[in-house]
């Protein structure tokens, strides 16, 4: 057991699991908000007034109370405890084994960081789809696992993988385009910076800015990935979703929902790089 525990693959993955708890815990409201406007759309009739943000986040609070900004963290969980660590150890091991002697550059960051999140999107997709069909309010489920059991029953399996394209088009390009941003960022400062007491901080500050930029880069992926999971029997492909989505609100419609995403991911990546980072410190090995 103690020869499992010290294999630096398990540190790196109990390591990504505790950040990813904390991240999905404090993020969870952005993330419904975020489903919720997407999901808005379909509902709306032509000349109606635009939904934004706040309003979302109000009638949530005023029909479904404060907690109700937290449907769907159960799924979230279940998805982000696991899906983070794998994503972490599969990063570790594919960056020790390919740059153990040197840092990757700019398009070797890119992608290892795409690798490790098809791993983890592909492993975790299932829990993806119920917890997209959780927070838009249009399914009755009452827990996590009997929420898979209707679906296999009444929609078959592969309802499970319903926008699988599009979440790895949305997935592995954000996660490539962040470590890249993120480790030429940190490689720009100052030594004195960086191994400093200030780490943590400018570290953070750096996931922000990085997830900002990934997150506008892949925001017409995510629209299309939460039309397909809420409504699988409507967009067989991929492509249904696109031109639905364009023909009923053209290209600003591929962009709904981005302010409480962009939110969400900059500051759930930024911080679960920090605390991935620090705690893998701790056990004395290099992230």
């Amino acid at each position: 057991m103690e020869v499992v525990m010290a294999h630096p693959a398990l540190k790196a993955f109990m390591c990504g699991s505790l950040s990813g708890t904390c991240s999905t815990l404090l993020f969870q409201p952005l993330d419904l908000v975020k489903t919720r406007l997407q999901t808005l759309q379909n509902s709306l009739s032509p000349g109606s007034p635009k939904v934004g943000m706040l309003s979302v986040f109000i009638t949530v609070v005023r029909t479904e109370k404060l907690f109700g900004l937290w449907k769907g963290v159960s799924p979230s969980f279940m998805r982000c405890i696991p899906g983070v660590g794998i994503y972490f150890s599969t990063f570790y091991s594919l960056k020790q084994h390919f740059f153990e002697d040197r840092a990757p550059n700019a398009g070797e960051a890119v992608l290892l960081g795409a690798g490790a999140r098809c791993v983890a999107g592909v492993a975790m997709l299932p829990v993806t789809v119920i917890k997209t069909r959780f927070e838009s309010g249009r399914y009755n489920y009452v827990s996590v696992f009997g929420a898979l059991r209707s679906v296999c029953q009444t929609e078959g399996p592969r309802a499970l993988y319903s926008g699988l394209t599009a979440t790895l088009l949305r997935d592995a390009p954000f996660s490539g385009i962040y470590v890249m941003f993120y480790s030429q960022a940190k490689r720009a400062l100052p030594h004195e910076i960086s191994s400093s007491g200030l780490a943590p901080v400018v570290n953070f500050g750096c996931g922000v800015l990085a997830g900002i930029l990934a997150s506008l880069v892949t925001q017409p992926a995510d629209v299309v990935k939460t039309h397909m999971q809420v409504s699988p029997a409507l967009y067989r492909r991929t492509s249904d979703a696109i031109r639905f989505v364009y023909s009923e609100h053209g290209l600003g419609g591929f962009f709904r929902g981005a302010v409480p995403r962009s939110l969400r991911r900059t500051l759930m990546a930024a911080m679960a790089w920090t605390v991935y980072e620090q705690l893998m410190a701790r056990m004395g090995l290099k992230s």
